[in-house]
C-alpha cells in the first residue's frame, strides 16, 4: 500500500495530491461565532501535510480557513511548503481592475503568500456578464505573478467553453461529482478532455453519507451540520433513500471484494474518470480524521465487474436536474439552506428598465452597446405583456466581440444577454415564445442549436434559423426573441 497519496501535475509548475483536503467545514465549526484557534488549526493541517495530504482547498467564505492555512504556510519559510487553493466569490457587479486586484490581494494577505497557487473564481449569475471582466483581469494578475493558475467553480460545460473561447487560461473547474451526482461525467468531462482542463471533484462522499455506517440505516429525520443537510437534498433529488441504499449496497459489495471501505470505492470511482485531477475530501480539524483509510484507495482499482454492478444501481436512480453548478443558480437549490431565491433575487440586474417618454405602458432597456444610440434602437422593449428583444450579438460592454470565431460560445453569451434583458423588464426565459437565429455560416448550426437547446429544451418556443451571410465584424450569430409575460 502506498505510503502517501498519488500526485498529479496541473500545468508545468504545480504538483498536487490527488486527494485534496477541503476546509469548508471550518465555516461549519465556526457558525456559532466561535473562531478556531489558528495555531491549533495549523497543527491539525500540518499533520495532514506530513502524511502526504499536502494540498488544501478553501474559500474566502470558509470562516477563518485562509488564516489557519496562512499560519501553516508560515512554518515553511525556506522549504517546499504545502499547496493552497482558495476561491474568490464576489457578489455580481462591476469587475474593474481595482476591484479584482483588491479581491486577489486579500487572498494573498490572509494566506501570507506572494502568489496564490490556484485561485478559483465563482460567479452567481451568468446574466451579469462581468464574470468575463473578472477572469480577464485575473489573467493579467497571473501574468504579473500573483496567481499561479486560474480555476473556476461550479461552471457548466457551456460557460466553461465560453471562457476558454474568449481566451481565459482556465486550468481547473471544481464541481460536485459522486456516485449520487454524476452530471460531470457527461458534456463537462468531454470538454475538459478536449481542452486540457481538469476537474476538482467535491462532494465525492456526499457529505459523509457514502460510508459503511449508512448501509441499511433508516433515513435520517434531522441533520445537524450544513454539509450533510446539503447532500441529503442531493440524495432526495436522485430518487430518495431507497435508491441511495441501492448504490450503497453495490459499493459495499465492491468494498468487501477489495478489502476497502465504501468511502474508498466512492472516491476511487470519481478518481478513475480521466478528466478528474483530484477529489476533495473534508478535513474536520481536530475531530474525525480518516487519513489511514483514505490511503487505501490508491492500492486498488475498479474492474469491469465493479463498474457493471454500480451501473445497475445507477439505473434505479434519477439524474440530478440540470448541469453542473445549476444547484446554485436555479431551482431545485441543492444547497445547505435549500433555497437561494432570496439571495439571487437580491442581485441587481445588469440592465435598468426605463419608461418610454409619452408612451404609457411601454418600457425599454439598453445594453450599453455602442450601436444602440447610433442606430436608434433599444436592446428590448416591453409593451403591456409582450417583450421584444432586438437582434443580439455577443457584444461585451460597448463594443468587444466575445469568443470570435466560436458560434456555440457566442450563442451562450447571447442567450445570457437576452435573459438579462427580459429579466430587467419583468419577464423570464420561460416566457419566451419565439426566437430567430441568424448565422454567418449555416454549417455552424449544430453548436448554435445545442446552445439554444440547453436554455430552451423544456420551454420550446417557436424558432427560425437561417443563414444570413455577412454579419458585421467577428460575429458568427445573431438572435432575437419575443416573450409574453403571463
Amino acid at each position: 500500500m502506498p505510503a502517501i497519496p498519488d500526485r498529479i501535475a496541473l500545468g508545468e509548475n504545480l504538483s498536487i495530491s490527488r486527494l485534496v483536503c477541503g476546509l469548508w467545514q471550518v465555516a461549519d465549526l465556526e457558525k456559532g461565532g466561535r473562531l478556531l484557534d489558528p495555531g491549533q488549526g495549523a497543527d491539525a493541517l500540518q499533520a495532514y501535510a506530513q502524511a502526504g495530504f499536502d494540498t488544501f482547498d478553501m474559500a474566502d467564505h470558509y470562516g477563518s480557513a485562509e488564516l489557519i492555512t496562512g499560519r501553516l504556510l508560515a512554518r515553511y519559510p525556506h522549504g517546499q511548503r504545502p499547496i493552497a487553493f482558495t476561491k474568490w466569490c464576489p457578489e455580481p457587479g462591476p469587475m474593474t481592475a481595482d476591484i479584482v486586484r483588491k479581491g486577489v490581494q486579500e487572498r494573498l494577505d490572509r494566506l501570507g503568500v506572494k502568489k496564490v497557487d490556484l485561485l478559483q473564481f465563482h460567479w452567481w449569475t451568468f446574466e451579469h456578464p462581468a464574470w468575463l471582466d473578472a477572469l480577464h483581469e485575473m489573467t493579467r494578475l497571473k501574468e504579473e505573478g500573483l496567481i499561479g493558475a486560474i480555476g473556476v467553480t461550479n461552471f457548466d460545460a457551456a460557460h466553461l467553453a465560453l471562457a476558454l473561447a474568449d481566451g481565459v487560461p482556465v486550468a481547473t473547474n471544481q464541481v460536485s461529482f459522486s456516485l449520487v451526482d454524476r452530471r460531470a461525467a457527461g458534456a463537462l468531462s468531454d470538454l475538459c478532455r478536449a481542452k486540457g482542463v481538469r476537474l476538482l471533484a467535491y462532494g465525492t462522499l456526499c457529505g459523509g453519507f457514502l460510508a459503511d455506517k449508512w448501509l441499511g440505516q433508516a433515513e435520517p429525520t434531522s441533520i445537524a451540520d450544513w454539509s450533510r443537510s446539503k447532500y441529503k437534498r442531493f440524495i432526495d433529488a436522485a430518487g430518495g433513500w431507497d435508491a441511495f441504499q441501492g448504490i450503497l449496497r453495490a459499493a459495499s459489495a465492491i468494498a468487501e471484494k477489495h478489502g476497502v471501505s465504501v468511502s474508498n470505492v466512492a472516491t476511487r470511482w470519481v478518481l478513475e474518470h480521466d478528466a478528474v485531477a483530484a477529489a476533495i475530501v473534508g478535513a474536520r480539524l481536530g475531530e474525525s480524521e480518516h487519513r489511514a483509510d483514505n490511503l487505501k484507495l490508491f492500492g486498488f482499482s475498479l474492474d469491469a465487474e465493479d463498474r457493471a454492478l454500480l451501473e445497475t444501481a445507477f439505473a434505479t436512480t434519477k439524474s440530478i436536474p440540470g448541469d453542473c453548478g445549476d444547484e446554485y443558480r436555479k431551482p431545485p437549490y441543492l444547497t445547505a439552506s435549500g433555497d437561494l431565491s432570496h439571495h439571487l433575487d437580491a442581485i441587481p440586474s445588469i440592465y435598468t428598465a426605463e419608461p418610454v417618454p409619452g408612451r404609457p405602458g411601454r418600457s425599454r432597456v439598453s445594453s450599453g452597446s455602442v450601436w444602440e444610440p447610433i442606430a436608434g434602437y433599444s436592446r428590448a422593449v416591453r409593451v403591456k405583456d409582450t417583450i421584444r428583444v432586438s437582434g443580439t450579438t455577443a457584444t461585451h460592454a460597448a463594443d468587444r466581440c466575445v469568443a470570435p470565431g466560436d458560434a456555440g460560445a457566442q450563442t451562450t453569451y447571447i442567450l445570457d444577454k437576452i435573459a438579462a434583458s427580459i429579466s430587467a423588464l419583468g419577464g423570464k426565459m420561460e416566457d419566451v415564445v419565439r426566437t430567430r437565429i441568424y448565422l454567418r455560416d449555416a454549417s455552424q448550426w449544430e453548436p448554435v442549436s445545442r446552445a439554444h437547446g440547453r436554455v430552451f429544451g423544456d420551454i420550446k418556443p417557436a424558432n427560425t434559423l437561417i443563414q444570413a451571410g455577412g454579419l458585421v465584424g467577428d460575429y458568427e450569430v445573431e438572435i432575437e426573441a419575443e416573450a409574453v409575460v403571463d
